[in-house]
């Protein structure tokens, strides 16, 4: 090969390496450009991890404080709670699962007098070991084995009930142990004598306060029946002399004896009525009963006041209110008694209303009761009204200390209210006379209600003539509610004026300003209305009836007025249409109707000298020790036609029974020898299996709650309180009066 071809071939070669290495050179280039890349972005993470670790480091150095510190706090907390449960006076202590004692206060150890093998980590058992065998706790009637198994038994429960125990000092622990959820169990032993020696002395009080009140309730149940034995005769007599015949000056003195005594009772019933209210002794007896005829007999009770005052006593019983409800008939009108009572009492001048109003719920078939007695009396001053309720309270001043009384029917009122479920207000404006009222839920009774007043053939058209406002608002409501129109005149003049042919019924009250009722009818007849039925209404019938001018009416009604009665006699005074004239015919006969009593019974006695007839005499058997007594129910029997004989005790009752065989036995509860129950109970057992049943009644000055009860339980059928009521005697008698036996009332009767 020539040089130049070596040349050139080598010259190639140089060229090829040149190349070659240009590229190696470039490739290493990118290479440690790609590395410079890679080693800057590592260095940023070696960077980022640094900061990273410097910043953990940081975190730990603070958690690690963070720690040094709460873990100082802990023992600090630690430290002043059982600090703290050192110094609570009662025991604390933490038991394990196992029951082993974790950890004890001072209290808990004392309990132990001192016994150094009671430290953390005895167990439960042991402890209840100790108990016994050094003698800590009183086991009472266990023995220590028993007491030891009932505390065990009690400690593995899963809520230990607390336990009372009296340690060998007379101190009382009550134990109170908490069971956790991982079985650790914290006792509390705390110590509770001062407690139990409060409640001990509570007792004892409670058991002296017991037996007060027992002898409170036996002093009034004797001092009830000593003051009622005597008051038997006083009032008995009195009355009894009433119906003798005396001169004015006799029949004063007379009823002042019957009226002083009757009063002595109505005290004597209050501090009784409110001694039950305090007792919580007092039961109400509910049974079905009209409202508005009780109200009306409050009303005729209270007339002889109202009259003797001139007061005008007035009665507006809601026309839409049902009548029937279910009550205690008999504290309902101990109520009204007393708040209308007291209406009369403290009442110079005017009138007193009783408005009953009420609103019906037919679905639950009771009714709310709302009665306000107002009157135009001496009023309340507006800074005793809030005290007028209080027991034995009376507003007193230069105006009423002459009005007499307990002070207690207030209180009993509205303690019964309450009874009742209902409450009591009063409004009041001194000088002008005031607003007693309760409201008290009452249910209606079963069945039908009175069935509302008709319009009356040919009654059409009423006059009433009454000067006091009130009054007249009443009767024009109880005209419109049968249908009748109604002219309404407040004096003589303006129903004079007013009075024409269209005009069927003149209603008029007695006292009226200008002319009196009774001046008003002779002069409607002296015009020539010959035909109009007049009815008057007056406070004082008697009265009226003796007046020559009575000639000119066709009745007289006792106000009150109860709605039926007048509607009724409303309906029997106008006649059908075209016989009006027929009236002119009755004129002079006008009749009087009084108030309807309570049921009584014609009666008649064995006199001397009664007829003699084929049939027997009734025969009664009265049982009384007191001889008093005995003369009273002798002269209040003396006009029947009956038999009668005494037994002076309960021995004498039963062997009268037998020898006398009485009709009828009146028995006194309380007798020497055998008591009325004793021997009633004896009369029982010599009628059982004979099929004979005596009535028999008792007759006893007992007057607390639950002695009817205990009388009528020994057999006795009825129960009369004394002082005795001739004409409840009377009632009886007659009821009891057996069919073959003379007529108890004699014909001349």
């Amino acid at each position: 090969m020539s040089l130049v071809n070596k040349l050139a071939e080598e010259r190639r070669a140089r060229l090829s390496a040149e190349r070659l290495l240009e590229l190696k050179q470039a490739e290493l280039s990118a290479a440690n450009r790609k590395l410079g890349r890679h080693a800057l972005a590592l260095t940023k993470q070696i960077d980022a991890k640094q900061a990273e670790v410097a910043t953990v480091r940081d975190e730990n150095e603070k958690v690690k404080s963070d720690l040094t510190v709460a873990h100082a706090k802990v023992e600090i907390a630690e430290r002043r709670l059982w600090h703290s449960i050192q110094t609570i006076q009662d025991g604390f202590a933490f038991f394990d699962s196992d029951s082993t004692l974790i950890g004890a206060n001072a209290a808990y150890l004392n309990a132990f007098d001192g016994l150094e093998e009671v430290t953390p980590g005895i167990s439960y058992a042991r402890i209840l070991q100790l108990f016994t065998d050094e003698g800590v706790v009183n086991t009472e009637q266990l023995s220590p084995e028993e007491w030891r198994d009932m505390m065990t038994e009690r400690w593995v429960s899963p809520n230990p009930e607390p336990f009372v125990m009296r340690m060998w000092n007379d101190q009382y622990i009550k134990l109170v142990d908490q069971r956790g959820h991982g079985g650790d169990v914290v006792s509390l032993a705390l110590n509770i004598t001062s407690t139990v020696r409060y409640e001990a002395e509570l007792r004892a009080a409670r058991e002296r306060a017991e037996s007060a009140n027992r002898a409170k309730s036996a002093f009034l149940a004797n001092m009830s029946h000593e003051i009622r034995t005597p008051m038997n005769g006083v009032v008995g007599m009195a009355e009894l002399l009433t119906d003798t015949t005396l001169s004015e000056e006799q029949r004063l003195y007379a009823n002042t004896i019957k009226n002083s005594g009757e009063a002595l009772l109505v005290i004597i019933n209050d501090v009784l009525d409110y001694s039950k209210i305090e007792a919580d002794k007092l039961v109400l007896h509910p049974e079905p009963f009209d409202l508005e005829h009780c109200i009306h007999e409050v009303a005729m009770l209270l007339q002889p006041s109202v009259r003797d005052k001139d007061l005008t006593l007035l009665v507006d019983y809601d026309l839409f209110l049902p009548t029937i409800f279910s009550g205690d008939p008999g504290r309902v009108r101990q109520v009204l008694t007393n708040l209308v009572g007291n209406a009369v009492k403290f009442t110079k001048a005017g009138h007193v209303l009783v408005r009953v109003t009420g609103v019906p719920d037919p679905v639950s078939q009771s009714c709310a009761i709302h009665v306000a007695i107002e009157d135009t009396g001496i009023g309340i001053p507006a800074s005793k009204i809030n005290h007028i309720f209080g027991e034995f309270n009376q507003v007193e001043d230069e105006r009423n200390r002459q009005f007499e009384g307990t002070g207690l029917g207030l209180a009993i009122s509205q303690r019964l209210i309450e009874l009742m479920g209902g409450s009591v207000w009063v409004e009041s404006e001194e000088g002008k006379g005031s607003c007693f009222g309760f409201r008290v839920p009452m249910p209606m009774a079963e069945g039908p209600q009175p069935a509302p007043p008709q319009l009356v053939h040919n009654m059409r058209h009423v006059m009433v003539v009454e000067n006091l406002c009130v009054n007249r608002a009443i009767l024009e409501k109880q005209m419109s509610q049968i249908g009748a129109k109604v002219t309404s005149c407040a004096t003589a003049d303006e129903a004079l004026e007013l009075l024409d042919d269209t005009v069927d019924i003149i209603l008029s009250d007695q006292n009226i300003p200008d002319l009196n009722g009774l001046e008003l009818a002779k002069k409607v007849r002296a015009k020539g209305w010959s035909d109009i039925p007049f009815v008057l209404l007056s406070s004082n019938q008697r009265e009226a009836q003796a007046d020559p001018a009575s000639k000119h009416l066709q009745c007289i009604l006792q106000k009150p007025v109860p709605r039926a009665e007048l509607f009724s006699r409303l309906a029997s005074l106008t006649p059908p249409s075209g016989e009006k004239s027929k009236l002119s015919e009755t004129i002079g006969n006008a009749e009087v109707v009084e108030p309807k009593p309570e049921p009584s019974v014609p009666v008649t006695t064995d006199a001397p000298d009664a007829p003699q007839t084929e049939k027997r005499l009734m025969r009664i058997l009265a049982a009384e020790d007191n001889r008093t007594n005995q003369l009273v129910f002798r002269k209040m029997v003396q006009k029947l036609n009956i038999e009668l004989k005494f037994a002076n005790n309960g021995l004498e009752a039963v062997e009268g029974f037998t020898a006398f065989k009485p009709d009828l036995i009146f028995m006194d509860i309380s007798m020497p020898k055998m008591d009325g129950k004793e021997a009633t109970i004896e009369i029982r057992k010599l009628e059982a299996g004979t099929g004979q049943h005596v009535p028999i009644v008792a007759l006893t000055a007992h007057a607390m709650t639950g002695d009817s009860d205990g009388i009528l339980a020994a057999g006795l059928d009825h129960y009369l309180t004394k002082p005795l009521r001739k004409a409840l005697i009377h009632e009886r008698i007659f009821a009891s009066a057996p069919k073959d036996a003379d007529a108890v009332q004699p014909p001349d009767a």
